[in-house]
């Protein structure tokens, strides 16, 4: 086949494999992460795109006598005179630039003259010489972690949308049931120009929002201020009522008025153009030690299969050109470590091969139901830096000082561990890369299945540059190849002047040098290298094993009941596969709004260390908001769209009777009950407690307080209102040392499903159809006034369930289950016997001399 029509083969395999992509990509959404893309579809995919690009680099061959099948030269060759007959240069980038580039800013071979462009980059140094293609790759990846990361993630640039009508004034001309079709009217005042589409007919002339959504229509015709609409979805015969008996003028909405917020969300999934955990997805330790601690099958191996099939072709590619840790690495050496040499170590020693010994442990842990990967794999280690270096610069510069979380012994360890890694460029570059970072071992190891590999040719004259610029330690004292750790970043073939090095297949043996020429004095595992490798196996087991049992016994101890349990994000999976699927990256909390997440510190030893947990003293969850299930790489947190993410129970409310102000007999509060109504949950109701009676025990008017009434079903332990009543009642008023309300995970507070819904769970707890809430003022918090009688606000009753204008307080004076209506006390506060013996809630004492309490109170 000629190398034309391998080139259009090539080509056509792409865009075949590319199609499929961007077809998925059309009508897919990034959930597990980003794109829920079909792992069969993605993997054929990237495995036809690989096809194409060893098709079209097997169409390249030059005529310099290699014979190579694949030729991935793309490196700068160093100026060297041609022979006669020879090309210049036989790398593909050499051959590309002297066809693309002016004649003016090329070099001259025949003079060894540099061009300007050589001479630019020789500025920045001879890596960027040898290698531009690869630092331009370095940076570039560098500079997408940090957008993905400090953009993507930044969830502050999210606006509330505003629910404004998109056309006023409509008058009803006719309804045809059989059709469907209903034609308005407009009046003087209406906008006939209203774009087709689907939009939400609402009639003004009702009160009750829930009767005037009369559902959604698209405009089948728009004409001489007549538009025709026919419902989006199939309407039942009794639906059509609702025009027959409306009165107008009616208006048209594109987003129905009063639904649930969901800006944050809409935010991030407006900015993923690429998925923000991309780096934490492709790093194979990451899946592979969580697919193995939580005997699971984590959607990322998808993606760290894909990687590691594209370092068949690149081994190592990933170390060499893609990683941001290495390429921050780098710049650490290059401004800090690299001008510092009396810590130099020479390039020999047990601790070359610290990374195998440490991915051995990584997954003898995770075959103990331990996960450490989090602590050593290269993303993670990476990310968790920026969070605690600088995020916080990032959040006092933009939206405060004041607004920065505090830190704990968890933070400190992270840093002083990323700090480790950058100093270890003291002892020699890239020394962390080189022989500690055990997701460059995975790699490594699948070098051994190569396709592609570095080759000397008999002309090298022993120069020793190649061996001088290697990044990785990957050539041998012969100028040979450790094909486990080239990661092809291709600098050696750079700055070696007699053009010697090529990068071909495997198989390739054509002009080569002779081997342990000059000798290398190294052998396939002497003696020494044998008791390196059993003491070093031996402490990775021990170790390894040490890890699981210290967890064990001085872990979260879930079997214990006292034990501590934390508040997990919305979505999270039971706690002990949490644990086990953590990655303790820190993504969710550099996503999460106002900080509500913050990492772990000691509470439950190492094996929580890092892991997210929702402090609602600092802020509570946000109704809009389901940024930390999009952003987890592994699945521990769930992918929830917002109509699941409102229904998941993180925790319960629970209310310190004690301490309450008005249940503690001090003033009226109803800080935690305004809060809810605003996020839409409506979890929390008034009522009455404290009341006075006179002789003939009738209340009496004035005494008593308002106060909260959590609803166990209702609440899903968002925080809001331990957020509220710790910044106006603690911080700001300074009444309470302590928030009265705070919100306890742990037994049946909580759900945490490894699957299924949420909804559906909710409807089973409560035996009918999940209610969805519905925010207040769209996020805003709510202006209705606390009802005098302590009911609910917002709750309306005709005069015949209302004979005596209670405002619908079906009990005004508190009386709870003494009035024969069904109590609504949660389980967290169950009616006692002594509630009879109270009835106005004014505080009895018992015959043991105890006011009644809730024995399973936190408290």
């Amino acid at each position: 086949m000629t190398a034309g029509k391998k080139r259009l083969l090539a080509l056509g395999i792409a865009m075949v494999c590319t199609a499929a992509l961007a077809a998925g990509a059309g009508q897919w959404h990034w959930t597990f992460g980003t794109l829920r893309l079909d792992p069969m579809v993605l993997a054929a995919s990237i495995v036809g795109l690989a096809a194409s690009a060893l098709i079209l680099l097997s169409s390249f061959r030059s005529d310099d006598g290699s014979n190579a099948l694949i030729r991935l030269d793309w490196f700068l060759p160093m100026l060297r005179r041609p022979k006669a007959g020879k090309a210049v240069s036989p790398s593909i980038l050499g051959r590309t630039m002297r066809r693309v580039m002016p004649s003016t800013l090329q070099s001259d071979w025949s003079t060894k003259r540099r061009g300007p462009v050589r001479r630019w980059l020789r500025r920045l140094g001879p890596s960027w010489t040898a290698a531009p293609v690869r630092r331009l790759v370095q940076g570039t990846c560098l500079v997408t972690f940090w957008i993905l990361f400090f953009y993507v993630c930044w969830p502050y640039d999210a606006r509330p949308a505003l629910v404004q009508p998109a056309s006023t004034g409509w008058l009803l001309q006719t309804v045809d049931q059989q059709s469907g079709e209903v034609r308005f009217q407009g009046d003087d005042s209406t906008d006939a120009s209203i774009e087709a589409g689907d939009y939400f007919v609402i009639d003004t002339g009702v009160t009750d929002d829930a009767a005037a959504d009369l559902g959604q229509f698209r405009i089948d015709m728009n004409s001489d201020g007549t538009i025709s609409l026919k419902p989006s979805q199939t309407k039942a015969a009794g639906q059509w009522d609702a025009f027959f008996f409306g009165t107008g003028p009616y208006d048209l909405y594109a987003m129905r008025p009063g639904q649930w917020p969901s800006h944050y969300a809409d935010n991030l999934r407006g900015k993923e153009r690429l998925p923000a955990e991309l780096f934490l997805i492709i790093d194979p330790l990451v899946s592979l030690s969580t697919a193995v601690a939580s005997r699971s099958l984590v959607w990322s191996l998808t993606a760290a299969g894909v990687i590691l099939i594209v370092c068949v072709l690149i081994p190592r590619g990933f170390c060499g050109y893609l990683c941001p840790l290495g390429t921050t690495i780098d710049l650490f050496d290059w401004l800090v470590a690299g001008r510092v040499g009396r810590f130099r170590v020479p390039d020999g020693g047990w601790w070359v091969h610290i990374k195998y010994y440490l991915l051995a442990g990584t997954m003898i842990a995770a075959v103990g139901g331990v996960l450490i990967s989090g602590f050593f794999s290269a993303i993670p280690v990476v990310t968790r830096g920026m969070l605690f270096l600088l995020d916080p610069v990032q959040t006092g510069a933009t939206r405060g000082w004041h607004l920065i979380p505090p830190i704990n012994a968890g933070h400190i360890v992270s840093l002083l561990l990323f700090a480790a890694v950058l100093c270890l460029g003291f002892l020699r570059p890239r020394f962390w890369c080189k022989y500690v970072c055990p997701s460059g071992a995975v790699f490594s190891v699948g070098n051994l299945l190569r396709a592609t590999e570095r080759k000397v040719e008999s002309s090298c004259i022993h120069c020793n540059k190649c061996v001088e610029i290697c990044p990785f330690d990957a050539i041998k004292p012969d100028f040979t190849t450790r094909g486990t750790d080239c990661t092809m970043c291709q600098s050696c073939g750079g700055v070696c002047p007699t053009h010697a090095i090529k990068f071909v297949e495997r198989t390739n043996l054509v002009q080569l040098k002779t081997f342990d020429d000059p000798p290398t004095g190294e052998s396939s595992l002497g003696r020494r290298g044998f008791l390196s490798a059993v003491g070093g196996s031996a402490a990775a087991v021990v170790g390894s094993v040490g890890a699981v049992a210290a967890t064990k016994a001085f872990g979260a101890k879930l079997s214990d009941d006292e034990s501590f349990r934390p508040v997990r994000p919305p979505g999270s999976v039971p706690e002990q596969e949490f644990l086990q699927m953590c990655i303790r990256c820190g993504e969710c909390f550099k996503a999460c709004p106002n900080n509500v997440l913050q990492p772990e510190g000691f509470q439950q030893g190492l094996e929580g260390l890092w892991t997210p947990m929702v402090q609602a003293d600092w802020a509570g969850c946000e109704s809009s908001c389901n940024a930390c299930g999009q952003v987890c790489p592994t699945g521990a947190i769930r992918t929830l769209p917002i109509e699941e993410k409102r229904h998941a129970r993180m925790g319960l409310a629970i209310l310190n009777e004690s301490t309450c102000l008005p249940l503690a007999g001090k003033e009226d509060c109803d800080l935690c009950v305004q809060e809810c109504q605003a996020a839409g949950y409506h979890a929390i109701e008034y009522t009455q407690v404290g009341v006075q009676t006179d002789e003939s025990g009738m209340p009496i008017e004035g005494t008593g307080f308002l106060a909260p009434l959590v609803i166990d079903d209702a609440c899903v332990g968002c925080g809001l209102c331990q957020t509220r009543c710790y910044a106006i009642n603690v911080k700001d008023r300074g009444v309470l040392d302590e928030s009265a309300i705070v919100v306890f995970a742990g037994g049946d507070r909580e759900d945490r499903l490894m699957k299924g819904s949420y909804r559906e769970l909710h409807e089973q707890r409560t035996g009918g159809a999940a209610k969805d809430p519905t925010p207040t003022g769209h996020g805003k918090r709510s202006q209705t006034a606390a009802p005098k009688g302590g009911g609910a606000p917002g709750t309306a009753r005709s005069d015949s369930q209302d004979p005596f204008g209670l405002g619908g307080d079906a009990d005004p004076f508190g009386l709870g289950d003494s009035v024969g209506s069904e109590s609504t006390t949660p389980d967290a506060h169950p009616a006692t016997d002594t509630d009879d013996l109270d009835p106005f809630g004014i505080g009895i004492e018992t015959d043991a001399g105890q006011t009644p309490s809730d024995d399973d109170s936190p408290f």
